[in-house]
């Protein structure tokens, strides 16, 4: 595909809602309008139809440029179409689409070898999400401690403002009562706990308790980094009382933070992780990863998915991890981690703008001094693509390929906007 030179955008629209955007251009609105029509209303959409993708940029139906610092929320790992991962896709679709898990197919035994060299796990379970990877990681730590512990365990300790997906198994182990609202009753066998508090945990630990589960840092939740030494407390405390760890690494993994999983940071292992979203660089996959202990409780009819680790998918994963593993691309990641970090902070250290920075590798949150919405408007609108995890919190999650110019460019475009949205508050 041709690369799309960056340009400015032209959008003239101010607000997410289409009531109000009156002055969109006539092929967003065209197309808007016929989508508002026959969509669920499920997401709060910015208005803004995406054709296009190259790297870093991308471009929306009226022929408008984007740096795209969102990156499908982690989940282009490489960027949009990185030529080697369109090769692999095309030539798997033109040999083998899809097979039942009746079956073996070789795409899919190659990236479980992979995954298993590369980390803790000695087995995975593939699947399609992040959800549906939590949702097997809860169904196999109930079932090994159904058959490994005693009495009746089956509670799961999770943390407040955790995030593990929309599923209702998954939403009950969700710590954010916002996303549960209209759902009850949700599913039992969850307990949450303050995040960063080990005493919290060993408070929580009943009779019932069968595993602990966190994401090593919690990104719907505003890119939440624990203090250093508490995952390790954590998994102390867990071989202490015989529970389950289990990381759900669906945004943290794939290389997001620096390390190819967040947990090798930390010096420690799980038992169960869970992943997605980075490891297809944009098609649909989740994996579960296991010890032998663990992943052993899982036997034919215990667990399944039709699509699941299908041949399209895992070559796209294959393409992904043969990338991220280079011997440079994960420095380059800590390097650009660093370089915006470093960017941030001294405009945080010579404004009131930025109240907080937060983050690991290409995993950057700020809580602001000013609302977000505004400040993601008005970046939208001069070609920068941004996300918030609250009403004050902007997330950069960019490809993990973004380029030093794509920094600058992008640095320069936010500063400005955010020294101009707070000097016109104060």
């Amino acid at each position: 595909m041709a690369s799309i030179a960056p340009k400015e955008s032209t959008m003239l629209y101010k607000a997410p809602f289409l009531s109000e955007c009156d002055a969109m251009p006539e092929q967003t609105k065209h197309w808007i309008t016929k989508g508002d029509k026959v969509l669920m209303p499920t997401y709060a959409r910015f208005p803004l139809v995406l054709t296009q993708g190259d790297g870093a940029t991308v471009a929306d139906v009226d022929g408008n440029t984007y740096l795209d610092f969102v990156s499908g929320v982690a989940v282009n790992a490489l960027g949009h179409c990185d030529p080697l991962l369109v090769n692999a896709v095309q030539d798997q679709a033109e040999t083998l689409l899809h097979v039942s898990n009746l079956y073996y197919n070789l795409p899919q035994i190659q990236l479980a070898q992979a995954l298993v060299e590369h980390s803790f796990a000695d087995k995975v379970f593939f699947c399609n999400s992040g959800a549906e990877s939590v949702e097997a990681a809860i169904k196999l730590a109930r079932i090994y401690a159904h058959e490994n512990m005693a009495g009746n365990q089956f509670e799961i300790i999770t943390a407040e403002q955790s995030f593990h997906g929309r599923t209702l198994t998954a939403l009950s182990a969700t710590g954010q009562t916002k996303y549960q609202q209209g759902f009850e009753p949700l599913v039992p066998g969850f307990k949450h706990v303050p995040f960063n508090d080990i005493q919290a945990i060993e408070t929580a630990v009943g009779p019932q308790t069968a595993a602990v589960m966190l994401e090593p840092i919690q990104g719907e939740g505003g890119v939440r980094v624990p203090s250093p030494g508490y995952l390790a407390a954590v998994r102390k405390l867990c071989d202490k009382h015989g529970l389950l760890l289990i990381f759900d690494e669906v945004q943290t993994g794939m290389g997001r933070t620096g390390h190819l999983f967040a947990y090798q940071d930390e010096g420690i292992e799980p038992d169960i992780l869970t992943l997605a979203k980075g490891l297809g660089g944009g098609l649909p996959i989740g994996a579960l990863l296991a010890k032998d202990k663990v992943a052993l409780s899982f036997k034919p009819g215990t667990h399944a998915s039709t699509f699941g680790g299908n041949p399209l998918v895992c070559r796209a994963g294959m393409a992904v991890l043969d990338r991220i593993t280079q011997a440079s691309f994960l420095k380059q990641v800590r390097e650009r981690g660093a370089d915006l970090w470093a960017r941030f902070s001294d405009l945080r250290d010579k404004t009131g703008v930025i109240t907080d920075l937060r983050g690991r590798g290409l995993m950057i949150a700020m809580d602001l001094a000013i609302p977000a919405i505004p400040v993601i408007e008005t970046a939208m609108r001069r070609g920068v693509l941004l996300n918030r995890t609250s009403e004050k919190t902007l997330r950069l999650i960019p490809p993990l390929t973004i380029q030093a110019e794509e920094i600058n460019r992008m640095y320069s475009i936010l500063s400005a906007i955010l020294v101009e949205q707070f000097n016109a508050k104060t």
